[in-house]
């Protein structure tokens, strides 16, 4: 069914949909919509289509979608000010966005991406939302050049990853830090003239205060945008005294999405990853682990074996040892106490780490090259412990020379079913 829209007029579009326009002229957050486009709204998204002169547009929806006819121009008039003041600084510029969850920051660093490229400006976008990220799999700190107007970032393919391992930044807080001031760094010497960094949604209490100033205070950004809806900023943006800060407001029509859309979002999100992903076998022997606790020791002596499988009550199918911990997996019908934990590392005055077969199939990993270049994401299906093989679903071809295990469990289909540390370092 075709449908008229009078100029002036905004369609707020939740997915999942699709819209095509027919006639006239139209924009999203600022991307021209050329007639006869179709634009695919993902579910769990909201879109405006903002009709600059009368157009016909054609639309599907899938289950829970709807389209709403809006008499005005949705975006906050802040954000076009915030813009033209950012593209007439001297170049180069980096913009941190922050706000929190669903404030409008990826809507914004869309809009400003898409008037900077109108510009001819050289344009880059890392997306450090690590739950939410649109820049390549959540869990991920991913950067591409948007070189033409964008109406959604998800559509663009990373042109770098680097893999983090959870969706929460409260788990990674100094790693984060170390990616995002290596980013800027390597995307200098790439010379941009505008690099947008959006953030994650955690601004409220005294930590995630805290990391954001440290953030800012270490990647340096010449503009800091803060999108608030009221005051849940203040401490943030009043501990930034050397960065110019732009204040603006969350828009009005923002669709708040619950836990199950964010969720949603995510799997979509690793879907798009793992396509034409199938089943590979990795041999410890050939790659390296990082930021693991398995892998990267050396077996145990026959007597400290011995030792450990009398603590326990059980003789380990799989351990080593490091000079910090003694990492061991039983078979995944044994159990064992805290008591017998806490005996094990009284007798080896180290840390002892205990997991049972199979406690690490469904995590997400991360696949790198020998110069530590990402390759992509897989799911580990299960270790031979005897062999030391790993069975990772992964649509990564080129040869792998290290992993990085996550704490993200996925079941085949890519659906989220939990968090695991079964492989962490950090005891």
């Amino acid at each position: 069914m075709k449908h008229v829209v009078d100029e002036g007029k905004t369609l707020m579009v939740d997915g999942p949909a699709s819209v095509r326009l027919i006639s006239g002229s139209a924009t999203v957050l600022g991307a021209p919509l050329h007639v006869e486009e179709k634009v695919v709204v993902r579910e769990g998204k909201r879109l405006p289509f903002f009709v600059k002169k009368q157009g016909t547009f054609e639309w599907m929806l899938g289950e829970g979608a709807s389209v709403t006819e809006i008499d005005k121009w949705t975006l906050p008039s802040s954000w076009e000010d915030a813009a033209k003041e950012i593209l007439c600084l001297n170049k180069p510029v980096t913009v941190m966005v922050l706000g929190g969850m669903d404030s409008g920051k990826t809507s914004f660093c869309t809009f400003l991406a898409n008037e900077a490229v109108t510009t001819k400006c050289k344009t880059c976008v890392v997306d450090a939302d690590l739950g939410q990220s649109d820049v390549g799999p959540p869990s991920t700190v991913g950067f591409t050049f948007v070189t033409e107007p964008v109406k959604d970032l998800f559509d663009i393919d990373a042109e770098d990853l680097v893999f983090v391992g959870c969706t929460s930044p409260s788990g990674a807080l100094n790693k984060l830090v170390e990616i995002l001031t290596q980013q800027k760094n390597r995307l200098t010497e790439k010379g941009f003239e505008l690099l947008v960094i959006n953030t994650d949604g955690w601004v409220e209490g005294d930590e995630a205060s805290a990391y954001k100033v440290r953030l800012a205070e270490k990647v340096d950004p010449t503009v800091v945008v803060g999108i608030q809806r009221e005051n849940e900023l203040i401490p943030i943006l009043d501990a930034l005294n050397e960065v110019k800060v732009f204040v603006v407001d969350s828009p009005q029509l923002i669709q708040p999405r619950s836990r199950e859309k964010r969720k949603l979002l995510r799997e979509l999100s690793y879907k798009k990853y793992m396509k034409g992903a199938k089943l590979q076998s990795f041999s410890l022997g050939w790659i390296k682990t990082e930021d693991s606790i398995f892998g990267v020791g050396v077996p145990l002596s026959r007597k400290r074996l011995w030792d450990l499988s009398d603590l326990l009550g059980k003789r380990p199918i799989y351990s080593e040892e490091t000079v910090a911990a003694i990492f061991a997996v039983l078979k995944n019908n044994h159990y064992i106490s805290d008591e017998e934990i806490n005996a094990a590392e009284n007798h080896f005055n180290k840390k002892v780490k205990v997991i049972r077969e199979g406690d690490e199939e469904g995590l997400l990993v991360g696949l790198k090259d020998e110069e530590n270049n990402f390759l992509g994401i897989g799911i580990l299906n299960g270790v031979d412990y005897t062999r030391k093989i790993l069975k990772i679903y992964t649509p990564v071809n080129e040869k792998v020379s290290a992993l990085c295990f996550g704490q993200v469990k996925l079941d085949k289909n890519c659906r989220e079913i939990g968090l695991s540390t079964v492989y962490l370092s950090k005891l």
